[in-house]
């Protein structure tokens, strides 16, 4: 069944390009791991689904990737030399170029104190080794879809937004 539908995503990307003379642009993702083996892995899965990837090997230099380039969405390691990924997500959500972006925190235990902590510090989702292949781009693609949606104004209390 995912063969299929990736191979339909596959066509109509074509027909996309045919239409349009270029390839539509791919989401860019930042993965921040020390270890170059899961980043070689991530990489792997991330471009045969389409996502363009950039790579830091710790939180110092990952927090300043994702101000730099400006990703579209960041997959955070936890345990990492110098700055720790709670560390570097804590810094990506206080700096107003990187505070929108999407973090999804890939940590080796499944600790609920890992996940609570991670949620407290700003990341949008936890994941937890080894990663689900499925699960990764379903809730990459959430989170990159509620990135583009645009947002509603505010209401004052009693007044509501109708479509009328």
């Amino acid at each position: 069944m995912e063969g299929l539908a990736l191979k339909n995503l596959f066509a109509r990307m074509a027909k996309q390009e045919d239409k349009e003379g270029q390839k539509p642009s791919a989401a860019m993702v930042l993965i921040v791991d020390d270890s170059r083996t899961q980043v070689h892995l991530l990489r792997l899965v991330l471009e045969k689904f389409g996502y363009r990837t950039i790579a830091a090997y710790d939180g110092e230099q990952g927090v300043d990737m994702a101000i730099r380039e400006r990703p579209d969405i960041i997959l955070m390691d936890i345990v990492m030399p110098n700055v720790n990924g709670f560390q570097a997500t804590r810094m990506i959500r206080k700096n107003p170029v990187t505070e929108d972006i999407p973090v999804i925190i890939i940590s080796g235990t499944e600790q609920m104190s890992d996940k609570i902590w991670s949620m407290r510090l700003g990341a949008n989702d936890f994941l937890a080794k080894p990663i689900s292949r499925t699960m990764l781009i379903g809730k990459m693609r959430v989170l990159l879809n509620k990135k583009t949606l645009p947002r509603m104004p505010a209401t004052s209390p009693g007044h509501s937004h109708r479509i009328r």
